[in-house]
């Protein structure tokens, strides 16, 4: 059976992550069929086609030590070229309109171009910037932009999230929070592309140097992303998650002001329930992204705190790699009087990477009597074992817990 369209794009996301450019080749060359003989994309095609050959030979008979940059690349023009067809294949098929020009005035009409439209010209972009720069404009400028994200996670586009880093800079602190915030979601959505495209990189890294001291806000962001693994304040207000009073007032006055309150609704009454679930997914995938080297590695303070966040909600992936983080954070739960053995076992864990071994084992057997057999007990400490193993555990040692817990 064919390969239907989602399957095909996820198929030469993988690919071209891998650097696998002939893979993800053979995917655009049927889209290329479905376009006609006449397609505009052949010489492109072609070019790549013939120069991944080259570089593949050049690989076979020497150690150039210039190969793989050129196969670097050669995959930013391969991921190009596909974005570009991928475009042409969704307006063929029907899935995005073909649309130019919008009414700057009507909420609705920002929601239904800057969503939808897949082929924007350099004018949309223009008027975005001025917009989010015009005091009297905020109002649609947070529409757009907001439209504006739900259609680049859809098709990629550089000049999209250039003009939203460029945002960072609107003098009204919303629109640039919500620049920002959009922005580090779409930079961990399309994290395996950047090293591909070092122009978004640049940009990024330069509007962070631009901004000194108040990096800090940035961390804020990101750590409050995470927390509400998310909805922004006017996705939040759309699905009645918050009434309008707890809007910021800024924003609440903007609101009421611009007079878009329905037009928002309108907008998010098609927000898919799977949307906490795309991004409990970035979430998950943060601490493995270019993003996260950029903004927060090294930084023992962020990464202490950021530990700290992933905690708050439920998210044990960084206490692995910080617990003596995860020890402080499990100590102020048990406090409190927690009635979860989950939370002993993972104090215990905290304690056992860090070779407090016997400690380790008082945590675990306070999980052992909070469970009703041994059973219930292994069917939560086992799944971590490879966790533990990883790193510096001997299994012999988890055989150990494992067996005392059996019995006590």
């Amino acid at each position: 059976m064919a390969q239907g369209l989602d399957e095909q794009i996820n198929t030469v996301e993988r690919a071209l992550g891998e650097c696998m450019i002939e893979h993800a080749l053979a995917v655009v060359r049927v889209w290329l069929n479905e376009l006609g003989e006449n397609n505009p994309f052949e010489d492109a095609f072609r070019s790549i086609e013939t120069q991944y050959e080259k570089v593949f030979q050049i690989w076979l008979n020497s150690d150039d030590e210039e190969n793989e940059a050129k196969l670097n690349k050669l995959t930013g023009d391969a991921y190009q070229l596909v974005d570009a067809v991928y475009v042409e294949i969704r307006l063929k098929r029907g899935l995005s309109p073909q649309m130019h020009g919008f009414n700057s005035e009507s909420p609705q009409s920002l929601i239904q171009y800057f969503s939808s439209c897949i082929k924007m010209q350099q004018k949309d972009h223009e008027w975005l910037r001025e917009a989010m720069r015009d005091a009297n404009k905020v109002g649609m400028a947070l529409v757009a932009i907001t439209a504006l994200v739900r259609n680049l996670r859809e098709c990629f586009s550089i000049e999209g999230i250039l003009t939203l880093i460029e945002g960072f800079e609107a003098e009204n602190d919303i629109v640039a929070d919500q620049c920002l915030a959009n922005v580090i979601t779409l930079l961990i959505h399309y994290d395996i592309r950047m090293d591909f495209f070092p122009q978004i990189q640049d940009a990024f890294v330069a509007e962070l140097t631009d901004m000194g001291d108040n990096l800090n806000h940035v961390f804020d962001v990101l750590c409050a992303i995470i927390k509400s693994s998310r909805r922004d304040w006017l996705e939040s207000y759309a699905v009645g998650e918050m009434a309008l009073s707890d809007l910021p007032n800024e924003l609440q006055k903007l609101v009421e002001a611009t007079g878009i309150q329905n037009d928002i609704k309108t907008f998010y009454s098609w927000v898919p329930k799977s949307e906490s679930e795309y991004m409990a997914g970035l979430v998950q995938i943060f601490p493995q992204t270019w993003l996260y080297e950029v903004l927060i590695k090294g930084n023992a303070e962020y990464e202490r705190n950021l530990t700290y966040t992933y905690l708050s909600i439920g998210n044990r992936d960084l206490m692995w790699d910080f617990p003596e983080v995860g020890e402080q954070w499990y100590v102020n739960v048990l406090r409190r009087g927690s009635d979860q053995p989950m939370d002993y076992i993972n104090y215990g864990h905290c304690l056992m990477l860090k070779g407090d071994r016997m400690m380790a084992y008082e945590a675990y057997r306070q999980a052992r009597q909070m469970c009703k057999s041994a059973k219930d007990f292994l069917a939560l400490f086992r799944p971590d074992r490879r966790n533990l193993v990883e790193r510096g555990v001997l299994l012999e040692h988890v055989y150990l817990i494992e067996d005392r817990m059996l019995v006590g």
